[in-house]
């Protein structure tokens, strides 16, 4: 039997798989929130542990979304402790997010588990190299939940659609206030909140503001979707592109839900995926998307578009991290 802790969270990347959970008839052992607050929350947590040993038993699955605050090492100790088998995803790793861990604590936690799902190849090489010898899975993508269909909306004329969506603090986007430097035959439609359009003296950038997720997927005119980070039009630098060396953005996902080919930073981790996948392209740095693009044939982007359609939907079915379950069983043998 599976069982896993609902994280009822609002991040959207861990609200899907408790969905998926939910769908594939796995067992809740986190009741309905017991009233608001920290000591609630609490609480609740508390209570899906002791349900681990209430509830579970010898060759049983628990399934585990990381980081999870406070019971993770609990919530393992417990399983063990009933026979059962830990399989646990990773969202973040603490060491590189918020470095409130060093490598060798976030190690110390994630030997707890029996089963891994990892973003890509870099983090599985990464984690093997910080000791971890349980069993592990590339999960390639995020999967991304939808109810709605994606844009009709089909490339039009010569000049490239640009789109970059999300939270656009001037901390973490600053090259946004720069694109009139690099960017002669694209323009970029932004979305989200935190973009001082007060700064924005050019021309390249037209500012729409917030717009929710699925409306985004049902609407959205863009021929690409960027993804990127930090000050500097040449590289994804400072802490968050040292992040994106070893994570895989929730942000290319959406994207990819949406059915845009993505534009993502050749030194990323998901960029060998994206060229693989033939869903996207990667650049050096934002300077190259002109040549690209300019060099790029009718055939070639319709190709890319059609790859990011059938990959859509593979998302939307949360194909890939069955994948990982699928391997988590096949390793603990049940």
């Amino acid at each position: 039997m599976d069982y896993y802790i609902k994280i009822a969270s609002v991040n959207k990347a861990k609200e899907d798989i408790d969905h998926i959970n939910s769908l594939l008839g796995f067992i809740n052992l986190v009741p309905e929130r017991l009233g608001k607050g920290g000591v609630a929350r609490f609480m609740t947590k508390l209570l899906g542990c002791i349900r681990i040993i209430t509830w579970m038993k010898r060759g049983d699955v628990l399934h585990l979304q990381y980081p999870m605050k406070k019971f993770y090492y609990l919530a393992c100790l417990c399983a063990h402790a009933k026979g059962a088998k830990v399989v646990t995803l990773i969202h973040d790793l603490g060491a590189f997010r918020r470095h409130k861990l060093t490598p060798e604590q976030e190690n110390k936690r994630l030997s707890k588990t029996d089963f891994l799902i990892v973003h890509n190849q870099t983090m599985k090489e990464y984690l093997i190299k910080q000791g971890y010898k349980g069993g592990i899975h590339n999960l390639e993508i995020f999967d991304y939940l939808s109810s709605r269909k994606t844009s009709s909306y089909n490339k039009t004329g010569k000049n490239w659609k640009i789109v970059y969506a999300g939270n656009l603090g001037k901390w973490r986007n600053e090259f946004l206030y720069k694109i009139d430097m690099f960017a002669n035959d694209w323009a970029l439609d932004l979305y989200g909140k935190g973009f001082l359009q007060e700064e924005y003296k050019g021309e390249k950038l037209t500012y729409h503001g917030y717009m929710n997720s699925d409306d985004f997927i049902g609407s959205i005119k863009a021929d690409f979707g960027l993804v990127w980070d930090g000050d500097s039009e040449n590289e994804c630098r400072g802490d968050w592109g040292e992040y994106l060396k070893i994570n895989n953005p929730h942000k290319t996902s959406f994207y990819i839900r949406a059915g845009i080919p993505v534009i993502v930073w050749s030194k990323a981790a998901m960029a060998p995926f994206v060229k693989e996948a033939n869903i996207g392209v990667v650049v050096d740095t934002l300077y190259d998307i002109d040549k690209i693009l300019n060099n790029m044939t009718e055939e070639e982007y319709q190709a890319k578009k059609q790859a990011a359609l059938d990959m859509s939907r593979l998302l939307n079915d949360g194909y890939y991290i069955k994948e990982g379950y699928n391997n988590a069983h096949k390793y603990i043998g049940n």
